[in-house]
């Protein structure tokens, strides 16, 4: 019996996206702007749920975006940030996003990552995360983020990961809203008790 492969891939207009993005991004708001609008786009081609997330280096060069494909793809693991750091990993070449310390990498979400995603994001050699909505505005249209760590933050801090929320959250939590008055699907597993 043959096994079918997952395949981690940004859909097609994703792509494009990024080959007409500008290769810098001189600073935060602008880095958070460019995955505002990957989740905004999500919605609209209809690839999977209002999240978008991206790498970027230090000098705010883009290595690659990402974006949720869990309906689209049928695979509940491939949120925004998994997507981002998995394919960053591919494009550098290291599963050590860090080289052992010696590069700084910022993954910018535009939602604070769910239980998974914060699980996944120590072992990726991530130094800075940078999130927009909360886990809460998540939550307020119906989503499940599962069970993190009340002080995360401090904990990612305490691996030497920097923390930074709320950078245009207003904007990130309005494409949150949008997908839920727009009839997206909350996709969260059956609770079975």
């Amino acid at each position: 019996m043959k096994l079918p492969e997952v395949i981690i891939r940004l859909p097609d207009w994703a792509r494009s996206l990024m080959d007409d993005a500008p290769r810098i991004f001189p600073d935060m708001e602008e880095r958070m702007a460019f995955v505002v609008e990957l989740s905004r786009q999500n919605i609209l081609h209809g690839t999977g749920g209002p999240f978008g997330a991206a790498v970027f280096d230090d000098c705010g060069r883009l290595i690659t975006p990402g974006v949720n494909t869990v309906t689209s793809s049928n695979c509940s693991i491939l949120h925004a940030e998994i997507m981002a750091i998995a394919l960053a990993q591919q494009t550098l070449g290291r599963y050590d996003l860090s080289g052992g310390g010696k590069f700084c990498f910022a993954l910018f979400a535009s939602t604070e990552p769910c239980a998974m995603c914060f699980g996944a994001i120590p072992w990726s050699g991530i130094r800075v995360l940078v999130c927009g909505a909360r886990s809460a505005d998540a939550e307020a249209i119906g989503f499940d983020e599962g069970p993190k760590p009340a002080g995360w933050t401090e904990a990612l801090n305490q691996r030497g990961i920097d923390v930074k929320q709320d950078v245009m959250r207003d904007a990130a939590a309005a494409v949150l809203k949008e997908y839920a008055m727009t009839g997206g699907r909350i996709y969260n597993p059956e609770l079975l008790i």
